[in-house]
């Protein structure tokens, strides 16, 4: 297992390999790229791959919603 960001996958594999392998779709890929969203890309030993997002607790909007 490997993990990579996202956007070092895009560039090695391109968006649309990139969203096809993770079940989304292209503008996804770019939408969450264009946003600067921390995610990382686990490359399995199977071929598949899953992704996962890092993110501060709580989030900005549960902070927002709060006040």
């Amino acid at each position: 297992m490997k993990k990579t960001p996202l956007p070092d996958l895009v560039k090695r594999l391109g968006q649309g390999a990139v969203a096809k392998a993770l079940g989304v779709s292209a503008p996804a890929i770019a939408k969450a790229l264009g946003a600067g969203r921390e995610i990382y890309v686990t490359e399995h030993g199977d071929g598949t791959f899953t992704a996962e997002e890092l993110r501060p607790f709580p989030s900005q909007a549960a902070r927002s919603q709060a006040a």
